[in-house]
């Protein structure tokens, strides 16, 4: 489902009120929700609103664990890092327990990192089927979603549901969900939004599939919900149809 708004501040709330509808969802059905972060720049409005007085008390925060679609392979303490940006907009504000937050161990090597991840989310769900409830996601101007980047052998991957890729495009190590397991989540939204990132939506969705070139097209529910969250910029080639 495509959702396409007039301005950034309605595209962020109407997001936010999605986030807690589906925490609801969650905690009613399973007594927790399990929210995956999308890192970046773009989510971080999305994270404050949600601590913001409208937000924060919608939402049993006590109930929810975190985890991360992925991670630049640097010290936690480093200004690039997804788990510092989350900590300051959005763990810190709401006083949220060490033990509800799966953060990647980047003190590790790039593939320990990995497979200690692997093996968190395997205990987390234990039994049951790894289907995460909520998954945010980004898109990049290349159209690159959580470390998933063009022509990169991961893109490929059916087995390990967390892998380390070396990232030449940017040249560092990442550790990221793989594809099949960010399929199969519950709801997954794409948070996009500015004209940069017009091309890139219209990549995914409008032209002919062609993953190696444009790795978001890889995200496709087995039986969850797929929402993209857009502005009228970013959605400019979907506008004109």
């Amino acid at each position: 489902m495509i959702h396409i708004f007039d301005t950034i501040n309605t595209l962020f709330e109407s997001l936010a009120d999605f986030v807690v509808s589906k925490s609801k969802e969650a905690i009613a059905r399973e007594g927790r929700f399990s929210f995956v972060l999308s890192g970046g720049s773009s989510p971080k409005r999305l994270y404050e609103l949600l601590t913001s007085e409208k937000f924060k008390k919608q939402i049993e925060w006590t109930k929810v664990d975190f985890f991360f679609g992925d991670e630049r392979y640097v010290p936690a303490t480093d200004s690039q890092s997804n788990f510092l940006m989350a900590k300051k907009t959005l763990f810190d504000p709401l006083k949220i327990s060490e033990s509800q937050i799966y953060a990647i161990h980047t003190k590790l090597s790039p593939d320990a990192s990995a497979s200690s991840y692997q093996n968190d989310i395997q205990s987390y769900f234990k039994d049951k089927s790894k289907s995460f409830d909520f998954i945010l996601l980004g898109l990049g101007d290349n159209v690159h979603t959580a470390s998933l980047f063009p022509y990169s052998s991961i893109l490929h991957e059916q087995n390990a549901f967390v892998k380390a890729v070396f990232v030449e495009e940017v040249k560092m190590d990442r550790i990221t969900l793989t594809a099949p397991i960010i399929n199969k989540s519950k709801t997954i939204a794409f948070l996009v939004y500015g004209a940069a990132k017009a091309k890139a939506i219209k990549h995914v969705l409008l032209d002919t599939p062609d993953i190696e070139k444009y790795p978001a097209q890889l995200i496709r529910p087995e039986s969850g919900e797929l929402h993209w969250f857009l502005d009228q910029e970013a959605a400019n080639y979907l506008t004109q149809l």
